[in-house]
């Protein structure tokens, strides 16, 4: 990926409302991989102190999301078709988001996320499927 395409998907991450909302951050980004974190807050709590599940699923489908605009680019229209994510263990603290298009298709892009806590523990795995919009 050339340094200018990294940029303009930086920049449109950033651009994001649920980005700055819940706290994410690229830590890695490659052609069809990244890594963000997000920051715990007490607001995404559940019924316990642990990141809600509901708030992880959002991690989950914004990794996916960002996996594959780094192999089409920032501007290509997509929507979340579906997402299986099975829960392994409560999320304490920041969570860290893996990403890896699985295959990327003319018209759905399936995508595998891990989520790991501040500890490494792994709390989430799944596939966030995605439908591209520029064919139609």
């Amino acid at each position: 990926m050339s340094p200018e395409v990294e940029q303009a998907i930086r920049e449109r991450i950033r651009s994001i409302p649920c980005v700055s909302a819940l706290g994410l951050e690229v830590v890695e980004l490659r052609e069809g991989d990244i890594a963000i974190t997000a920051q715990h807050d007490e607001r995404f709590n559940g019924i316990f102190p642990y990141f809600h599940g509901g708030m992880l699923a959002n991690v989950a489908d914004c990794a996916a999301w960002f996996a594959i605009v780094s192999k089409i680019g920032p501007q290509v229209p997509m929507v979340t078709t579906d997402m299986a994510l099975r829960y392994l263990a409560p999320c304490e603290g920041t969570v860290t988001a893996s990403a890896h298009v699985i295959k990327f298709g003319k018209t759905l892009c399936p995508v595998q996320v891990d989520l790991h806590d501040r500890e490494g523990v792994h709390v989430v795995t799944g596939q966030v499927c995605y439908l591209r919009l520029d064919g139609r």
